[in-house]
């Protein structure tokens, strides 16, 4: 098939079915006489894993070094390990993000308070001073 009939099937543009091409996560393609490129059917499969694998958060390079093997897919075990793997990514990213929404709240508590009193404060007096209690001192000077 052609990239256009690629395109339609995987609901890709052409320009990122060249791009996983030129990167290595999709086979060359085939030359027809015509110069344009001839895909196989395997690859609609192929891009629907890419697809997938992004969508849960893969990096490209991690995919990438999934084909690079030369199998069409890991075993069970290998597959659950980097899905647990993944999972582990996203726990420690959600932590993070709960920490920084925590000290966003401090932020803006201290602010508003800072506020009503006719107080305007700048970025070290906020820092130092203001968040030294509600913030972890630890934490504080690189969230603020």
């Amino acid at each position: 098939m052609k990239i256009g009939e690629l395109a339609e099937k995987t609901g890709m543009a052409p320009s990122a079915i060249r791009y996983y091409e030129q990167s290595g996560l999709l086979p060359k393609a085939e030359r027809g006489a015509n110069g344009y490129r001839e895909y196989a059917d395997a690859a609609v499969e192929r891009l629907r894993r890419i697809q997938m694998a992004q969508g849960l958060g893969f990096s490209l390079d991690a995919i990438r070094s999934v084909f690079a093997a030369g199998n069409e897919g890991l075993s069970k075990d290998e597959l659950v390990y980097r899905l647990d793997g993944r999972l582990k990514e996203i726990e420690q990213l959600m932590g993070t993000l709960r920490e920084q929404q925590q000290h966003l709240q401090a932020v803006r508590v201290t602010l508003l308070e800072s506020w009503a009193e006719g107080e305007c404060l700048n970025a070290e007096a906020l820092a130092k001073d203001k968040l030294a209690k509600a913030v972890p001192p630890h934490r504080h000077k690189a969230h603020v």
